[in-house]
């Protein structure tokens, strides 16, 4: 899986949160994507994922160019994004938020209406969630889980639909050192199975950790495009206070 995205223009109204955005990402490659708020990052997230249209440009999959990316198209080719709110039901238990939307059905003795198919569902559910290496009873409400195992329900939720390019908009925010670095040891072993992931965070030692490549983002233009081991830690904490380096 290969995905380009070239000459990205959006606007809303006459302000312009995106202008002129270039670069790429292939499969087992970690996309980190910086900036402060208001840097146009979620923007871009959206606007690959099918939940905003840009105005101008193109987003290409697999030598396919898109003038126009839908959520239904962008599910189609295998992106799929978990936002920070990660809209979990925390009341309902981890089966149905994983299957949220995407629940497996069955028709019983040539019924027209159809059934969940709990069983495959609850067989699909462990499998994911062993491949994330997570432990918990499928059956209780996701209320009762920690922040980082709630994470990655979402996480989980997302690979049901087998994607080849995971988007996770600031997934460490709202969690300590310890689940952190669970969370970022998972994300490496996710890009060690083929899947590109473009991983955004305002915690540059998180960036700077997980990513192979860095992409910087200012009033809404992409200002740096680099290998991880072509800067360092220091030198990247100096872009982004807009220093020189």
């Amino acid at each position: 899986m290969t995905l380009n995205v070239s000459g990205l223009y959006k606007s809303y109204g006459g302000r312009h949160v995106l202008t002129d955005i270039h670069f790429g990402i292939k499969s087992g490659i970690i996309l980190g994507l910086v900036g402060d708020n208001g840097a146009g990052k979620s923007t871009l997230l959206k606007c690959i994922s099918g939940a905003e249209q840009f105005d101008h440009g193109q987003i290409t999959i697999d030598g396919v160019a898109h003038s126009v990316i839908t959520p239904e198209l962008s599910r189609s080719i295998g992106i799929a994004m978990i936002y920070q709110n990660l809209d979990l039901c925390p009341q309902q238990d981890v089966i149905t938020n994983i299957f949220l939307g995407q629940e497996k059905t069955i028709r019983i003795f040539g019924q027209n209406t159809p059934f969940l198919n709990r069983s495959h569902m609850k067989y699909l559910a462990t499998e994911v969630l062993n491949r994330l290496g997570l432990d918990v009873d499928i059956s209780q409400n996701v209320s009762l889980l920690s922040g980082g195992q709630q994470q990655r329900i979402a996480i989980a939720r997302a690979l049901i639909s087998h994607p080849k390019i995971l988007i996770m908009d600031e997934p460490t925010a709202a969690l300590g050192i310890r689940e952190s670095k669970k969370l970022l040891d998972m994300v490496r072993n996710l890009k060690m199975q083929g899947i590109a992931i473009i991983f955004v965070s305002h915690k540059i030692q998180d960036i700077y950790d997980v990513s192979d490549r860095i992409l910087m983002m200012r009033q809404g233009k992409i200002i740096t495009d680099l290998n991880k081991n072509d800067i360092s830690l220091a030198e990247l904490h100096k872009i982004m206070m807009n220093e020189e380096v």
